[in-house]
């Protein structure tokens, strides 16, 4: 698996619309990367100007109206509306994503069935647009005009289905609601997990929307989860799990209740939620330590995107939340940076290859296109990152069979979850 094309190289969009002869145009190299989009529109109207944000659908642009050459200025208050230029410009940075390719596992007149790779989202969410499944379904496979029928976290893969139509939506829906789904996943867990069926029905609390973690609480929606130990190496165990309700990462805050967090969970197995990090619910900080100090640890990282995050996201909202606790202390925090700059000097150090050597010509050509795309403005811009490795776009999570009246789909067994497998 290769993360090449889909980089931190931005893509920038033009569109235009003269509201008396549609035309459309858009340009753009890569669509599964990150990107920078402008949005201009020229308007003639009969009845003047909508207001920006009902015009463009995007309220976070910057809008203004310039007449356009030889048309008259506005005088004070009024605007003459006859060939004004209305402009809105939408910057946007997507995180990378794997560029494992999305397969089908079955299709026809009701349903699309497709094996998601981990890191992609199913939709257009928080600073993903390109890079989602929906996207990449239309794009690679002509697919569109799709209805998830239910949801997978952006870190887990397998079974994804999607319906066709409205009407077969709402059926399997209502299948989903009377409970005549049944959902089978696997993971790898730390540790030895108990080789009975172990049920946990403990209720689970949202925490924070908007940086998407979850616990265990008293307060939560009821949930139940059933596990089955299939295999130990004699340092993790791979668990397969039957969730009979479906809560926001329900597999995963069960499993770290239970003492036994998914072995590259970079929320739920971190080192934010205490000694114990979170086993049986002890959690010795409250929850805005808790968020505060989880955005830390992913800031120091480089990896905020794990939480849906950017900077701009910290300086809007959660500056005062990003300094450590005592349970994340000072050193820790450096520690986590200064490895994060030694894998950037690893990589800067690193010897080209012949083909990386000989598309030294092309590298500076995106290179231009990169510089020509900053925002001085934006902090994204400002940032040197370096792809991610593979393993880092992966969590050993995977969707692996989903059933239901007159269906079943079944997806392939990971390569982490097999019996002989020792990468811990």
């Amino acid at each position: 698996m290769w993360v090449g094309g889909r980089g931190w190289l931005g893509v920038l969009g033009h569109w235009r619309c003269d509201l008396r002869r549609p035309s459309f145009a858009r340009t753009w190299s890569g669509f599964k990367d990150p990107m920078a989009e402008t949005l201009s529109t020229q308007v003639g109207t009969a009845g003047g100007l909508r207001a920006p944000h009902q015009q463009n659908g995007d309220a976070g642009g910057d809008a203004r109206v310039e007449p356009s050459p030889g048309s008259p200025k506005p005088a004070g208050q009024e605007v003459e509306p006859d060939n004004d230029f209305l402009r809105n410009t939408v910057h946007r940075h997507e995180p990378p994503v794997t560029a494992e390719p999305i397969r089908l596992l079955a299709e026809n007149e009701d349903v699309v069935v497709v094996d998601k790779p981990s890191s992609i989202p199913v939709h257009p969410c928080g600073r993903f647009r390109h890079n989602t499944v929906i996207f990449i379904l239309g794009k690679e496979h002509q697919l569109k005009e799709l209805h998830p029928l239910h949801r997978l976290d952006r870190l887990t893969s397998g079974v994804l289905m999607f319906a066709k139509t409205a009407a077969v939506s709402e059926r399997i829906h209502e299948q989903v609601r009377d409970r005549q789904l049944e959902k089978e996943y696997v993971c790898r867990v730390e540790g030895e997990f108990p080789t009975e069926e172990v049920t946990c029905k403990e209720p689970i609390l949202v925490v924070s929307y908007k940086v998407g973690v979850c616990r265990v609480d008293t307060r939560g929606k009821p949930c139940e989860t059933v596990f089955q130990r299939l295999s130990y190496n004699g340092q993790s165990s791979v668990v397969r799990c039957r969730p009979l309700t479906g809560r926001t990462h329900q597999i995963r805050v069960h499993l770290q209740f239970l003492g036994h967090p998914i072995l590259n969970d970079p929320i739920y197995n971190s080192v934010a939620w205490g000694p114990s990090r979170g086993r049986g619910g002890r959690i010795p900080k409250t929850d805005e330590e808790l968020l505060r100090d989880l955005v830390a640890e992913h800031q120091a990282k480089q990896s905020l995107d794990v939480l849906d995050l950017c900077e701009g996201d910290l300086s809007s909202g959660l500056t005062d939340s990003t300094a450590p606790s005592s349970e994340l202390g000072k050193d820790s925090l450096e520690e986590l940076a200064a490895a994060a700059q030694k894998m950037e000097e690893v990589a800067e150090a690193a010897p080209q290859k012949l083909d990386t050597i000989a598309l030294a010509p092309e590298k500076a050509v995106e290179t231009d296109v990169m510089n020509q795309e900053a925002d001085s403005l934006c902090a994204e811009c400002r940032l040197v990152r370096q792809d991610p490795l593979p393993k880092d776009l992966v969590m050993f999570l995977h969707a692996l069979r989903y059933k239901g009246p007159g269906f079943e789909y079944f997806s392939p067994m990971p390569a982490w979850a097999q019996d002989d497998w020792q990468k811990d």
